[in-house]
């Protein structure tokens, strides 16, 4: 099984040459890809917009993106995706999410939280169909077009669609739609007990999700941060009673830690990102890669 570590740089607004150079030291780190989660009232560049630059100077590295997929226009959605990936090489690794339901961002996406999960259903599978190539006429809750189809196409074939969230019914849409999972915010138990509902789903619909494609998304504490300071936070609504510690290891020793406790329930995976943007990337990075730059393989 092949272990690899992303590193996500949400929640920070770099500029042209601070991005560059973060994908130069994560390349020269070891680490697998470059990850920019779209939120939109955050920080931060728009994901497609801030991958395509970093690809254009790194062309070595995978890039990826957690991007919300209510609200989109399917066809260009399927242009967009399909260039990013033909211009890094098919290196792009997307993984679709419905989107944050609170603040601020609920407004901005647009779409209520009841009406995501039909417009995600109603999406994927004609994204893929455009992504092959055919012509295709739609009619439903994620938009309305006849006989289009979209080029380029993916540099990958197929090019896999993974999707995020572990509640039933995100667990239950990936194992009928889905290439692969990425949840955030669990605990291994959590994420053992999600990919075994993944898999019961799949096997039931006549599909198989690769074991290779189990991941996870895992927020960081700096050494010494007092996570029970935090208990009061809206952080903490998404620990769901748990202590925060359950969900967000504390300092390199307790990341590594926690990536071999999912290790050891089948997940391979793993986008890690700081809790807050570093003082110094360079610096993180290296001493991240010193943390838990071994377990990939």
């Amino acid at each position: 099984m092949k272990i690899r570590v992303g590193i996500s740089a949400g929640g920070e607004s770099l500029g042209p040459e601070a991005m560059v150079a973060l994908a130069r030291g994560i390349t020269g780190c070891g680490f697998d890809s470059l990850w920019l989660p779209e939120v939109l009232t955050r920080p931060g560049p728009d994901p497609l917009v801030g991958l395509a630059w970093v690809s254009g100077a790194c062309p070595g590295l995978k890039i990826g993106t957690t991007m919300l997929l209510p609200g989109r226009n399917l066809v260009w959605l399927a242009k967009a995706v399909a260039t990013l990936d033909v211009l890094s090489g098919g290196r792009f690794l997307l993984t679709f999410v419905p989107g944050l339901g609170v603040g601020g961002e609920r407004s901005a996406i647009g779409i209520p939280s009841a009406a995501r999960a039909e417009q995600m259903e109603d999406a994927l599978p004609v994204l893929r169909r455009l992504w092959a190539g055919e012509v295709v006429s739609h009619e439903g809750p994620a938009g309305s077009f006849a006989d289009v189809s979209v080029s380029p196409q993916p540099a990958q074939d197929p090019f896999d669609v993974w999707l995020g969230g572990n509640v039933p019914a995100a667990l239950d849409r990936c194992g009928r739609l889905a290439d692969g999972w990425i949840p955030a915010f669990c605990t291994p138990a959590d994420a053992a007990a999600g990919k075994a509902e993944i898999d019961r789903v799949a096997a039931a619909h006549g599909r198989a999700i690769s074991p290779e494609h189990f991941g996870v998304s895992l927020a960081y504490a700096p050494d010494g941060t007092d996570l029970g300071a935090l208990a009061s936070s809206p952080l903490a609504r998404r620990a769901r009673g748990r202590p925060l510690e359950e969900i967000i290891p504390v300092g390199r020793g307790g990341l590594r830690t926690k990536l071999e406790q999912f290790l050891e329930v089948g997940f391979s995976k793993f986008i890690v990102r700081p809790m807050a943007p570093p003082g110094e990337w360079q610096a993180e990075l290296e001493q991240l890669a010193g943390a838990v730059g071994d377990l990939q393989t």
